[in-house]
C-alpha cells in the first residue's frame, strides 16, 4: 500500500476538532454573568489554607462566624468538575471543565475577621482581590 493509499484520519480529526471550536467561538461564556451559588462551612479555627486549583478567588474578611463561598460558574461544553469542601483547616474549591471545553469560573470566600488565610501557600491579606 503506497503512502497516498493510507487513510487521513490525522487530518479528519483536525479539520473535525477546527469545526468545533468554530462552532464554539460563538458561544461566550463568562462567570460574571452566570447565577451565584452560595455555601457556607461552620468554623472555629484561627487559621485557614485555602487551595484555589489557579481559579480567580476573592478572599475578604468578613462580620460572620462561619466561612461562606459564592461561586459563579458558566459553561457552554466540556465535562463540568465543581467541589468546594472544607476538611479541617483546609478549604478546597475548584471549577472548570476538561475535554473540548468552554467554561469560565470565580469564587468569593468570606472568613471570619481575626483568621490567618494562606491562598495556595502563600499567606494572603483579605481584601477581596484575586
Amino acid at each position: 500500500m503506497s503512502s497516498s493509499a493510507l487513510p487521513k484520519r490525522p487530518a479528519a480529526l483536525a479539520v473535525a476538532a477546527a469545526a468545533v471550536a468554530l462552532g464554539l467561538t460563538g458561544c461566550s461564556v463568562e462567570a460574571s454573568q452566570a447565577k451565584p451559588e452560595s455555601k457556607s462551612f461552620p468554623y472555629r479555627g484561627t487559621s485557614l489554607k485555602v487551595k484555589t486549583h489557579e481559579v480567580a478567588t476573592d478572599l475578604v474578611a468578613a462580620d460572620r462566624k462561619d466561612i461562606k463561598v459564592t461561586r459563579w460558574f458558566d459553561s457552554a461544553a466540556g465535562t463540568v468538575h465543581l467541589r468546594w469542601t472544607l476538611k479541617g483547616d483546609t478549604l478546597d474549591i475548584d471549577a472548570g471543565c476538561t475535554g473540548l471545553a468552554l467554561c469560565d469560573a470565580r469564587f468569593r470566600v468570606e472568613v471570619p475577621k481575626g483568621v490567618a488565610v494562606t491562598k495556595d501557600g502563600h499567606k494572603t491579606r483579605l481584601d477581596g482581590r484575586s
